[in-house]
């Protein structure tokens, strides 16, 4: 009900467009967390619209929580019971008075149930229509759409009602490897790489338990595996006047499990013609399902060759390099065409301007499988500077927990060239100051600076074919890794016994025997250093700050404390320090052939009993954490002699769930 004046009871403005009579949006709730959260509140803002945050339990106190203007707890931990809730979602729009729902990316984002539920409840829904969630959200159904527009397509064949015969000749018949894959959701679950038959059954289980928890829908399919494909996908945006338009393509070759972690606009890869050609493929599949709002279609390039993957009908994680080299704000188009208003004119013909790199900052660790790290971020500071963009979820406090995705933040760079950008993005993660988990940094680090990528020599294999072992290396060298645990000895040093500057010099030496000297150790990866207070100059000392002269050159290193850990910020990076007691403590013996739960998480499946024979690397334990499936294999050949978990079991890191005696 509208009064005269144009405003409706709860005092919104109408727009008129047309014939349309939408409207203005007041207040916006973000049906999700962290980045996403807080990156589409910082629009609203700007738009001087209100905001809502809602947030689970584990969540509270979070940053997105207090950076809206109204927050809404949805009681409970899991996905299922708090961000996937529909009814919570819904019964905390109508709580905080919103009148309009974002749903950021991942959760609700390509559910047409839900979108259906926003817009019967009155609400503005900022996103496509739900028949396009529906179409495109069904990866099998996205393609024989396609398919009919003429836009190439993978083969794949499509698992629903096969018996296991059938499904063995149609991965046969497409040709190993195959790649099974979820036909809803994305960011790489429910996705199992496939050699040969022999793992077939396994991959195929495997991936629809993913897909089902993911997305509450298990329906998978096969597609032939490219061998050196790029990943190279089209920014589309459609507005309710009928106008679709290409913002150009992002590059996201460079993936670990399927899911991208480091992305850049434009891609090397393409000439304007080629370009304009799937660009305009990209604009004919969203035309096909009338699309309004941000969406992309994404491609598979190999020797000037693509073929239609997939179309995600949200806004993506690495949104913001388009941002960069069109100049335009994505969630705010986003917002003015759910408002019904027409794309801008720079939407219409945008230009490109310099490249961007975004790269994603994970708490896990690419030395052991990418194993995600739950716990608490001490510290979390990126320095600003111009061209540079830091997108994050966490602060300093903040907590991963074991029920979400572990990513950190993205930091993003725009600059001239493909070169500066990357090493924008470089330079920043170097001088980062992240403490309290292990991260992906120095793999991110490594790879924007390796010759293959500087040159555009990137496929989706790009991790396979280079050493992960050296790319994921420390930042510092041994040499300055002796010199960093010198600084934090003279910092501790300082800090417990508040003594007076000793100016003078120390030695961080490397030994193998105790000596009567003042000494302090400290292990750093696996190696134990040992440090006593002889001969190398010490500049300027703090408790916090050291400044050693080497040759000299002035080394300055930051150091912070939490517990017996030291985490020292220095000229090339990070280093990590475990102080040891002068007295080794007695380790507790445990029997060899021990598993361990990598992380807390639930137990899904346990395929042996106690005597039972198994072969080496024979899947034993099946676990579920942080949105992902962890399998537990035999270590060698042997016996089970010891099984300590059951299906539905929730474990704490490092619990033993299986021993297997070897032999």
């Amino acid at each position: 009900m509208y009064d005269d004046k144009g405003y409706d009871a709860l005092g919104s403005e109408m727009v008129s467009i047309g014939s349309l009579s939408r409207p203005m949006i007041r207040r916006i709730l973000v049906a999700n967390r962290g980045e996403i959260a807080r990156r589409v509140f910082r629009t609203c803002r700007d738009m001087r619209i209100e905001t809502v945050a809602v947030y689970s339990d584990p969540d509270r106190g979070e940053p997105h929580t207090y950076e809206a203007d109204w927050s809404v707890n949805l009681p409970g931990s899991a996905p299922a019971e708090t961000y996937l809730n529909q009814a919570a979602v819904l019964a905390a729009a109508a709580e905080s008075g919103a009148d309009a729902i974002h749903p950021g990316y991942g959760f609700l984002a390509e559910n047409p149930d839900f979108a259906r539920a926003v817009v019967d409840s009155g609400l503005t829904w900022i996103g496509p229509s739900p028949e396009a969630i529906e179409v495109m959200g069904s990866k099998l159904a996205s393609k024989q759409l396609v398919e009919a527009l003429g836009v190439p397509t993978l083969a794949g064949i499509d698992l629903t009602d096969l018996a296991e015969d059938a499904i063995t000749s149609a991965a046969t018949s497409i040709g190993y490897p195959v790649l099974v894959k979820a036909s809803a959701g994305g960011g790489g679950k429910g996705m199992r790489v496939v050699g040969s038959a022999d793992d077939l059954d396994e991959a195929i289980a495997g991936a629809r338990r993913e897909a089902a928890a993911s997305f509450g829908d298990d329906t998978v399919f096969l597609e032939k595996y490219l061998d050196a494909p790029r990943h190279i996908e089209f920014q589309v945006f459609g507005d309710t006047q009928g106008n679709v338009v290409s913002l150009h393509e992002r590059e996201c070759s460079i993936q670990r499990r399927h899911q991208k972690i480091i992305e850049e606009a434009p891609s090397v890869a393409l000439d304007q013609t080629l370009r304009d050609r799937m660009g305009a493929s990209a604009v004919e599949v969203a035309k096909a399902v009338g699309y309004v709002g941000a969406g992309t279609v994404e491609f598979m390039l190999e020797d000037g060759e693509f073929w239609f993957l997939e179309m995600n009908t949200r806004l993506q994680v690495e949104h913001p390099v388009t941002e960069m080299i069109t100049g335009l704000d994505l969630v705010l188009l986003q917002i003015e065409v759910a408002a019904g208003q027409p794309l801008p004119v720079e939407a219409l013909s945008p230009g490109i301007t310099g490249h961007a790199v975004e790269a994603r900052l994970y708490a896990e660790d690419p030395a052991h499988g990418f194993l995600p790290v739950t716990g608490s971020i001490h510290r979390f500071s990126i320095d600003n500077r111009p061209g540079l963009r830091v997108d994050s979820g966490v602060e300093d406090g903040s907590t991963v927990s074991v029920h979400y995705d572990p990513m950190l933040a993205k930091v993003i760079a725009h600059g001239p060239t493909r070169q500066e950008a990357a090493g924008a993005v470089a330079d920043a993660l170097r001088r980062a100051r992240i403490h309290g988990s292990v991260t992906n940094r120095e793999l991110l680090v490594r790879i924007l600076e390796d010759e293959d990528f500087l040159a555009g020599k990137t496929d989706t294999h790009f991790l396979d074919t280079h050493d992960l072992t050296a790319l994921s290396a420390p930042l510092v060298d041994d040499a300055e890794a002796r010199l960093a645990a010198g600084a934090v000895a003279i910092a501790d040093r300082l800090y417990r016994k508040q003594e007076a500057p000793v100016l003078g010099s120390i030695e961080p030496a490397w030994r193998n025997s105790p000596s009567q000297a003042q000494r302090v150790v400290y292990r750093w990866q696996d190696t134990t250093i040992e440090v006593e207070y002889e001969s190398v100059a010490v500049v300027a000392q703090s408790p916090t700050e050291v400044t050693l002269g080497i040759d000299g050159d002035h080394l300055r290193f930051t150091v912070n404390r939490f517990g017996p850990t030291r985490y020292i910020d220095g000229p090339s990076g990070p280093v990590v320090f475990e102080e040891l007691p002068r007295f080794a403590r007695t380790e507790v013996e445990e029997d060899p052939g021990s598993l361990h739960a990598p992380m807390p998480g639930r137990v899904l499946r346990v395929d042996v009993s106690v005597g039972d024979r198994v072969d080496e690397g024979q899947t034993l334990v099946v676990m579920e954490a942080m949105k992902m499936e962890h399998t537990l294999r035999a270590p060698w050949p042997g016996t089970v002699i010891s099984v300590d978990a059951a299906t539905g079991d929730q474990v704490e890191a490092d619990t033993v769930l299986v021993v297997v005696e070897a032999g």
